[in-house]
């Protein structure tokens, strides 16, 4: 119907930035654009690149999808790099939406968080979404999708940093909006099974958060 067809134009009009490739979140969000919201074109941007197995195996499975995808070496908390990034993106297919999956957790008690282990956490939560805002804020984007978590609105123990790095994302969704510009931060919980991130907590980090309702 109608709604639908909005919808898919939305999105589908040009190329989606999906930051984060290497993770499962990215994957779970990319096969959902190419299947429910028939986009084709598709970046996919990480660190590792083309070396990661798992990003090149999303973009073969998004390629039999029907997308049209590049699989991109990009550190995002370096602006030279977003800026490299953001420009190397086809004028044909114009940058219409991002989704900022990115990130890394280093959990402990919050005395023995270091600036370092702070840092590592920040980097490329803040750092990365900052540096796709200001990238972006002079494009015609219809999306810019932070993922963001509930540690930040309920708090979770051991994860001070990442608490406060999303808090940022948080923020500067809010931020965009009062200049004018679209974003959502989603709030995502724990994911659980195959989730990246998590994918190396101990029967005990489970347990506890559990316990603690998630």
């Amino acid at each position: 119907g109608a709604v639908d067809t909005a919808r898919a134009t939305a999105w589908s009009a040009g190329t989606v930035l999906i930051t984060g490739a290497s993770g499962a979140l990215a994957g779970h969000a990319a096969r959902y654009l190419v299947t429910d919201h028939h986009v084709r074109h598709v970046v996919l941007a990480s660190r590792q690149g083309d070396t990661s197995p798992r990003t090149v195996r999303l973009a073969a499975e998004l390629a039999e999808l029907g997308a049209a995808v590049r699989v991109v070496a990009c550190d995002v908390a370096d602006g030279d790099q977003v800026a490299a990034l953001v420009r190397s993106v086809e004028p044909e297919f114009p940058l219409t939406a991002v989704v900022h999956c990115a990130g890394v957790l280093d959990d402990g008690v919050f005395g023995s968080l270091t600036a370092e282990r702070v840092d590592a956490v920040l980097a490329p939560k803040v750092d990365g979404a900052w540096h796709l805002h200001e990238q972006t804020r002079e494009l015609d984007l219809s999306a810019f999708v932070l993922f963001s978590s509930s540690a930040t609105a309920f708090g979770a123990p051991g994860q001070a940093n990442y608490a406060a790095a999303n808090a940022f994302l948080d923020a500067l969704a809010v931020e965009r909006h009062r200049q004018g510009l679209p974003a959502v931060a989603i709030s995502w919980g724990w994911w659980g099974e195959d989730s990246g991130m998590a994918e190396n907590l101990s029967e005990t980090d489970v347990a506890r958060m559990g316990r603690g309702g998630m």
